[in-house]
């Protein structure tokens, strides 16, 4: 689906955001659409270097066995609206950050999926707090955006449920940071 099928209307949502958002196509590789300014500045890429590719870039060669299996099950799975996980990224300058990843279908109202909406947020140094204000503005993101979305004749499918395990993801982030700061990482 060519990027000029998104709607104005999710567009100016993306835009007006202040969190870090991306949408990607559902055709085979799921290549990015759409990505909005915080999320620029989390990752240090602009648009003509991701828009068209897959967010497995930000991986680099980072193993991520446990949460590429998570996001596998949600991407093949018909049941499943939505998955949070923490995930080892890099920024453009090489820089690793622990993204605490959210993903949800955006479908028309007849059923069919039209885009992958997702969020993501740096876990990796961030105070308690700040995952707080991350979780309470993501909430709000996605209670607002169901209005934006009829307009366009699409829905949101997941529910709030999905960001309530912030206790158990924190503490997965905290872990694999332990790992960023072992010895012989770089």
């Amino acid at each position: 689906m060519p990027s000029q099928d998104i709607p104005g209307e999710l567009r100016q949502y993306f835009e007006a955001s202040h969190i870090a958002l991306a949408l990607a196509d559902v055709t085979e590789d799921n290549p990015l659409l759409l990505v909005n300014e915080p999320f620029r500045a989390l990752t240090g890429y602009d648009d003509a270097e991701v828009i068209g590719r897959n967010c497995r870039m930000l991986q680099r060669d980072a193993e991520n066995r446990q949460p590429r299996a998570k996001i596998r099950s949600f991407l093949e799975a018909g049941r499943q609206a939505s998955v949070r996980t923490t995930i080892l990224n890099f920024r453009k300058d090489g820089k690793p950050f622990v993204n605490l990843l959210y993903m949800s279908k955006l479908t028309s109202l007849s059923g069919e999926v039209r885009f992958l909406f997702a969020s993501q947020f740096d876990v990796s140094r961030s105070q308690p707090e700040l995952l707080s204000a991350y979780d309470n503005e993501l909430g709000r993101t996605l209670s607002r955006l169901g209005p934006a979305l009829a307009e366009s004749g699409m829905v949101i499918e997941g529910s709030l449920m999905t960001i309530a395990n912030t206790v158990a993801t924190v503490a997965q982030a905290k872990l694999t940071l332990a790992d960023l700061d072992a010895p012989g990482f770089p």
